[in-house]
Order: C-alpha cells, then sequence, then structure tokens
C-alpha cells in the first residue's frame, strides 16, 4: 500500500469517514481502497457506475468487529482513471486486480466475499480461482454467469454501447445519472447522496470506466469475456457448502428474477431475503432491513 490519498470530493467527505489507501496494482496505476476496522476480512466490490460510496453503510455496521476492505475499480471513484493505452479496461484485468491486491494484504485468514452488480462477476472471477481464500458470500443483484435463457439484453445497456450512448455516456454522465435516478424503487435518492455517487465521474476523461464496463458485458462467443464468464460459472460448485446470503431487490430491470433463479439453482442452500418493492441500488432502497441481516449473517460462527 502507499499513501498518497486523493482528496475526498466536498459533497462525500461528510458521508464517508472512513481509513482509506491507494495500492499500486502495477504500472503505476493506483487504486483507492476502503481499509476500516479490525478483525476477520470482508472485501467488498461494488459494479458499474458505483464505487465504495456503495458499502459505506455496511462498513458502518460492520466495521466495529470486521476488518473491511472496499477497493473502487480502476477508473471508477477515486482510482486513477487511465486511458485505454494505459490500461485494459477489460474483466480479466479486473480479476486480475482484485488478486493483486487480496495477495498484498497478506490476509491471515478467508474473507466473506460482498459483491453488487459486475462486482459479482469480478468477485467470483477471482472466487473461484481462490476458493479456498472464502469464508462466506453476500450476493446483492448481480450474476457469476451468462445471460438466463431466455433474458434479453436490456435496451438501455444495448442502447449505451452505440455511438450516441458513448457520446452520452462520457459527454453528459448519462450512465451514472440514470442510475442514481432509476435505480431505486421504493424511495427516492437524496440529493446529497446523488451527488457523491456522481462526484468522481466530473468529466469525459473521469467516465471512461463507465462506459467500459458495458462495452465489456460479453453477447457473443469470442467476446473478450465470454470466457472468463462460462469459465467462472462452471467452478460455481466450488461453493455448494459455503456459507451464501442473497439479499435482492425485486424491481431491479436488469438483474431480474431470472438471474435470482438462477443464484437459487447454483447455491441451493443459501439464505435468501428478496424485498419485492426494492430496486436495483437494494443496499440503499432496503438497507435499513437488508444491513442488520448481512451484518447477523457475516459475524455467525
Amino acid at each position: 500500500m502507499i499513501d498518497a490519498l486523493p482528496p475526498l470530493p466536498a459533497v462525500v467527505a461528510p458521508l464517508f469517514p472512513f481509513a482509506r489507501r491507494m495500492f499500486d496494482r502495477g504500472g503505476g496505476i493506483r487504486m483507492h481502497v476502503i481499509d476500516e476496522g479490525a478483525g476477520p476480512p470482508v472485501v467488498l466490490l461494488h459494479g458499474n457506475p458505483t464505487w465504495s460510496f456503495l458499502w459505506r453503510d455496511l462498513i458502518a455496521a460492520l466495521c466495529t468487529n470486521h476488518r473491511c476492505i472496499a477497493p473502487d475499480h480502476v477508473g471508477m471513484g477515486l482510482s486513477d482513471k487511465p486511458s485505454d493505452t494505459e490500461y485494459s479496461y477489460t474483466l480479466a484485468t479486473r480479476v486480475a486486480d482484485v488478486a493483486a491486491l487480496v495477495a498484498s494484504l497478506q490476509l491471515a485468514e478467508p474473507v466473506t466475499l460482498v459483491v453488487h452488480d459486475w462486482g459479482g462477476m469480478i468477485g467470483f472471477g477471482w472466487a473461484t480461482q481462490h476458493p479456498e481464500q472464502v469464508a462466506r458470500l453476500v450476493i446483492l443483484n448481480t450474476a457469476a454467469f451468462p445471460l438466463p435463457p431466455g433474458k434479453p439484453f436490456p435496451w438501455p445497456l444495448r442502447l449505451t454501447r452505440t455511438p450516441l450512448g458513448a457520446l452520452l455516456v462520457r459527454g453528459a454522465n448519462a450512465f451514472a445519472w440514470t442510475a442514481t435516478h432509476a435505480a431505486m424503487a421504493r424511495t427516492k435518492m437524496s440529493a446529497a447522496v446523488r451527488a457523491a455517487y456522481l462526484a468522481p465521474y466530473d468529466s469525459w476523461q473521469h467516465r471512461i470506466a463507465t462506459l467500459r464496463f458495458v462495452q465489456d458485458i460479453p453477447l457473443r462467443p469470442g467476446d473478450p469475456a465470454m470466457a472468463i464468464v462460462h469459465e467462472t460459472a462452471a467452478r460455481l460448485p466450488l461453493f455448494a457448502a459455503t456459507p451464501a446470503f442473497i439479499g435482492w431487490g425485486g424491481k431491479d430491470f436488469v438483474f431480474d428474477g431470472a438471474f435470482l433463479a438462477q443464484w437459487r439453482r447454483h447455491l441451493t442452500h443459501a439464505q435468501v431475503h428478496e424485498f419485492a418493492d426494492a430496486g436495483h441500488f437494494v443496499l440503499e432502497d432496503a438497507g435499513a432491513e437488508l444491513i442488520p441481516l448481512i451484518t447477523a449473517f457475516v459475524r455467525a460462527a
């Protein structure tokens, strides 16, 4: 770890009082990492277009008894945002970043892995390569397998992959802005929380990863991430006996009931809590109920 920290944006600082580090993942590219608390480790991996800010309330609940490690993926949050010539914005690189970070920490015991959105594919990409390092799983509206049979690729994501969509994402922050308005169903996101989510994505260059994440979703054989997705799915039986918790927002228009059904098939033993009226940002929408449930699960012997 190295300690040259970027300043917290003013809109973020009051809501994010955690110990922070910078991790050099190689090539001089740094990942911003929350490293808060002490005890059994919990690794929390966000997706797109969020960042470690997503985990703030869960970290506050867990850090009295656990060490909470929450990186911002490269290009996201307060991590460096390199160009395409400096960094490969692919699933394989993301998985390698997590592997390098966890190895650098030299943890003395297996982790509880907490994942949301594309963090699930990244996290399970790492976990299926290192199953002995995983003690528990917490899964929130995500996937670690291909699109379920009969599930179409959602049209907003398809639009994002067009030239017009790319212009809207990079030029107007459309992907992150839309998420902060549409990814909750039970309640509306407050202006303060929305501003904190959007703060890192304040320029064309700083929005590179929100676009590259969507462009990297594999849809056809031969797409760069497709092999990893299939390999990861094939290795999910490694966790057939690993304690698992699934918290699910029922009104997620991307990770919908078809994805939850797949998780139920892969992890038949999992403890499942579905919040039918919550959206994709289930931790924001149903946090008052969900965080105590996750905390109890993580702390269980």
